[in-house]
């Protein structure tokens, strides 16, 4: 599949010859290739985006609500060829991918039905100088920058491009090098839905190439990024001295609590979802695990039960029951890495329960689903972000070592607590450092809820209406000679 970049309604190749071959990770075949952009080509999709804008911002909000829900409508449409592209490219079995698919289209949905409910504010002021009174206006920002990882590049494009649509502002959005194809895709559908030529752009290259280009363009006004935390730093530190409004949603280790009155079976279900889902490859998902003393032992048991039934395979071919597919880790280096955490943490007092092995493939970058009891605090398991399908788990006596332990992390994204004691529940809510706590729930981000990190999980919200505000500029404007 040879893919161009959307530029101003046209589908272009990048200024020079290279272009970038997309490689299956469960079969390390090329399925595709991408023009790499150059800094040339950044320069004309911004400037396409900045002549676009006033024509978009002035649009009525309904016109702008009603394309994107007919996008929406052609996302949902086209959920499995979508898939089956998504599949290709990153390698989560084709469920998964369907899912991912599905989870877009509600978010464009929830966005298009947002647009015409945004409302101003409304103040009497002081009568000092006469009666006067004080409206609140938002206004779009101009062209925002949307960059999008390689692990869930659909649902992550939407929480960026839908509220930047639906508020009147213009798009360039950069996904991963390794994922472009599914976002070039998606962008053709808002294209038909009747989003118009310039309003929406899609370059195509490596970060190192063309991302600083992108994120420190002087006509860009708002950056809003999805990834690592050490390539989140450096987005800060181009973005920062232009003044440029930023969202940076980052790495994690999310903690989860099982406290003694749990429901074990519940937990366990909600936990294997929250890490072994999509490899574990997700900044949002269950990566230490705190169990109490007296369910220890009982959730263990099921757990270990429930990993042995993964079977890490080719996305696209569906496991014999009573087995369940998962797909490879993203690339070679990825998976050598989690190889190297897993090491470091048996070397530092952990134990393998299951799992760990990278044997029975010729080709593919998959790795055997592992749980591991117990490393050290030092560890990397415990101390670096976890991005596979591995989980340190840990037994705990105390609720309060276990809030201790739980906010002991550089992290805080999100977090969970399994219990019906609403005194734990209370503070847990108001003591565990992150950006989001689930009480007897999966890790899941929900498109109505704002969701957003803390320390080195970054800062700023996205998903919910608290996400709009951040792609308008709040004016305030005072009316006065009433009499």
């Amino acid at each position: 599949m040879e893919a161009a970049m959307l530029i101003g309604g046209e589908w272009r190749q990048a200024s020079g010859s290279e272009a970038i071959e997309v490689v299956n990770p469960a079969t390390e075949d090329v399925v595709g290739s991408v023009p790499s952009a150059s800094a040339q080509d950044v320069d004309l999709a911004v400037a396409t985006a900045k002549r676009a804008f006033p024509e978009w911002a002035a649009a009525d909000a309904e016109k702008r609500a009603g394309i994107l829900a007919r996008a929406a409508d052609l996302i949902a449409e086209n959920a499995k060829p979508l898939a089956a592209i998504l599949t290709s490219e990153q390698g989560k079995p084709v469920a998964e991918a369907i899912g991912e698919v599905n989870h877009l289209a509600h978010g464009v949905h929830y966005y298009a039905e947002s647009a015409t409910k945004v409302q101003g504010t409304y103040q009497d002021l002081p009568s000092a100088f006469g009666p006067a009174y004080g409206q609140v206006m938002r206004r779009p920002m101009g062209v925002c920058a949307a960059i999008t990882p390689y692990n869930f590049p659909l649902t992550l494009l939407g929480t960026k491009v839908a509220p930047a649509l639906a508020m009147g502002n213009t798009v360039v959005a950069k996904p991963a090098a390794t994922t472009p194809l599914a976002t070039l895709e998606v962008a053709r559908l808002f294209a038909e839905a009747g989003v118009p030529d310039g309003v929406l752009n899609v370059i195509t290259g490596r970060g190192s190439t063309v991302g600083d280009v992108l994120v420190g363009h002087p006509d860009v006004r708002r950056i809003a990024f999805t990834g690592s935390t050490e390539v989140g730093r450096h987005v800060m530190s181009v973005a920062g001295p232009l003044l440029k409004r930023v969202t940076l949603e980052l790495g994690g280790s999310d903690p989860v609590i099982v406290c003694d009155d749990a429901d074990v079976d519940a937990a366990v279900k909600a936990v294997i979802i929250g890490r072994y889902w999509n490899a574990g490859q997700a900044c949002l998902g269950c990566k230490r695990v705190f169990v109490h003393d007296s369910v220890y032992d009982d959730f263990v048991s099921q757990l270990v039960d429930r990993v042995g039934r993964y079977e890490p395979g080719d996305g696209t071919v569906k496991a014999e029951k009573p087995r369940l597919r998962m797909g490879p880790i993203h690339t070679r280096a990825g998976r050598d890495e989690l190889v190297e955490q897993i090491e470091d943490g048996v070397a530092h007092g952990g134990e393998v329960l299951i799992g760990g092995g990278t044997a029975g493939h010729d080709k593919g970058y998959f790795l055997e689903p592992a749980v591991v009891a117990e490393p050290g605090a030092d560890s990397r398991l415990v101390r670096e972000e976890v991005f596979g399908p591995v989980l340190p788990i840990f037994r705990y006596s105390d609720f309060d070592d276990a809030l201790r332990r739980a906010n002991d992390t550089s992290y805080g994204l999100g977090s969970s607590l399994w219990t019906h004691d609403v005194r734990k529940i209370h503070r847990a809510a108001k003591e565990i450092e992150a950006g989001m706590t689930w009480v007897n729930q999966i890790h899941y981000g929900y498109d109505e809820l704002p969701f957003g990190g803390v320390k080195d999980s970054g800062f700023g919200k996205e998903h919910g209406l608290e996400a709009l505000d951040s792609y308008v500029e709040l004016k305030s404007v005072v009316v006065g000679g009433l009499v």
